[in-house]
């Protein structure tokens, strides 16, 4: 590395951010860059740790320990401390084609894994790998890259989110025709519908889908595999399919006065929202107004905190995030050891302006919710709940238990459901009859991606679940190498 000792020499730093109270009077991203003298400081955290597990991209403990795209985390860092920007943004780029999504959405499992982290804070791999791609955009130096030769394959992908276009990215380099078909009228899938504007500007997701465009990546928008264009229709016209469809089908909770009004799926709320906000900065009316209501939000997680951040800049009366979980510890414990992903709490953009406005952390934790109550006129009005503790029970499994005396009614006149998903929907997946597995996930063996069904293959989250966006990207580019291979017998993609 440039400088051995540097994990020794400065603290860790990451980008400032934009007043609370003033951020959430819009909805642009509201961090400050760090200056290049800053970063440069930042990358000489990085030591020379011999093996690093920054970019191991393993499963541990059930989540991921390190990064899944195997990013070259120490070469960029070196590159930057050597003021060889544009050397660092080729090494990102060898591994990760959107760079720009998931320095804003990822959750850094690389971080938890830096070997500097063991005993101090991790080096700010986030922040400079953000630094990396915006000044390639910047500079100039992110163009369109068409391939030299087409092979005369063609391939269908279905899914415009990071799995999709990754896989798109990949088999165009290869040469293939690739044609990638989208339900929604924008490409990006959760980039652009599932993720508010605040944490990733869409101009950017739109950026990168033009560059692709460019490159020979044809997008095609409002057609739903399985009802505007068939299975049989797919097959027919290209040499192989990829299922990059996303895990969509929220989790409900199905409890007493479901069936009222105002209660929606975090999905639809933040769908939504984003669409209005794109179309005509929200002056259709066409989204589920938080404005001047008491918010519930059950579920904790990402999705949580973005409705959360979402509700709080429609200008809510109220927001409140319950979760059934115990709040996190503040420090790793004995059972989650390095290199594991490490499960503390963490006070992520919509805790930090929901205190800002009411003066609290918008969470209560070991709570259940009992049932919904009306208002008389079939619209929700308030959340009947019950604090619990969570105990193992006669067969030794850890379960929920009401703590008696410990019920609250909360007003609510919207409430969210960020419960997280339950699998893919059933629209494509059955019309191509692929096996699925118990979650109802297509079956596709990992780094392989075949399905029983011939030249169909599976990758992202419709084949592994509800999961990270550097997973989808990872199996966008696997799918697309055994995809390849499939077409030309061999293949020169990572």
């Amino acid at each position: 590395m440039g400088k051995a000792t540097g994990f020794l020499e400065y603290a860790r730093v990451t980008p400032g951010e934009c007043d609370a109270l003033e951020r959430i009077k819009n909805w642009d991203e509201f961090s400050v860059p760090l200056s290049e003298e800053k970063l440069r400081e930042q990358s000489a955290r990085c030591m020379d740790c011999g093996t690093p597990f920054c970019h191991v991209g393993r499963v541990l403990s059930g989540m991921a320990a390190g990064c899944p795209l195997h990013n070259l985390i120490p070469e960029w860092n070196d590159m930057v401390f050597k003021d060889n920007w544009e050397v660092a943004l080729k090494r990102l780029h060898k591994t990760n084609n959107f760079p720009e999504f998931t320095s804003r959405v990822c959750p850094a499992p690389c971080e938890g894994s830096c070997t500097v982290g063991m005993n101090g804070q991790p080096v700010a791999i986030r922040s400079i790998e953000k630094a990396i791609v915006d000044k390639g955009f910047e500079m100039g130096w992110i163009k369109p890259e068409p391939p030299l030769a087409r092979t005369g394959k063609k391939v269908a992908v279905v899914g415009s989110g990071p799995a999709g276009m990754a896989c798109a990215a990949q088999l165009n380099k290869a040469g293939h025709t690739v044609t990638v078909y989208e339900r929604a009228d924008r490409i990006g899938g959760l980039l652009t519908y599932g993720i508010p504007n605040m944490k990733l500007d869409k101009k950017k997701v739109q950026r990168r889908v033009d560059l692709l465009a460019a490159e020979g990546v044809e997008f095609v928008t409002g057609t739903e595999v399985g009802r505007d264009i068939s299975a049989d229709e797919l097959k027919a016209g290209y040499d192989a399919v990829v299922l990059c469809g996303g895990s969509t089908k929220g989790r409900d909770l199905q409890i007493e006065g479901r069936e009222l009004s105002g209660i929606y799926q975090a999905m639809e709320f933040l769908t939504l929202n984003t669409k209005s906000l794109l179309d005509s900065d929200l002056k259709d009316g066409e989204y589920l107004s938080a404005a001047g209501k008491d918010v519930v939000v059950i579920g904790g997680g990402d999705t949580g905190t973005d409705c959360v951040g979402t509700s709080l800049r429609h200008g809510c009366k109220s927001v409140i995030q319950l979760e059934i979980m115990p709040q996190a510890p503040a420090t790793r414990q004995p059972n989650n050891p390095w290199p594991e992903f490490p499960k503390v709490l963490k006070v992520d953009y919509g805790q930090v302006e929901a205190k800002a406005v009411y003066h609290e952390d918008p969470r209560r934790y070991l709570v259940s919710t009992k049932g919904f109550v009306g208002d008389g006129n079939g619209h929700v009005k308030e959340l009947r709940t019950v604090k619990i503790e969570w105990a193992r029970n006669e067969e030794g499994r850890v379960v929920p238990r009401e703590v008696p005396g410990s019920e609250e009614v909360i007003p609510a006149q919207l409430v969210l459901l960020a419960l997280g998903f339950t699998g893919p929907e059933d629209t494509a997946a059955s019309q191509f009859g692929v096996e699925r597995d118990e979650r109802t996930n297509v079956k596709a063996e990992y780094g392989v991606h075949t399905t029983n069904v011939e030249g169909v293959f599976a990758a992202g989250d419709m084949r592994r679940g509800q999961s990270l966006i550097v997973w989808a990207i990872s199996e966008g580019r696997q799918a697309a190498r055994e995809v390849d291979r499939y077409l030309m017998g061999s293949s020169n993609l990572p």
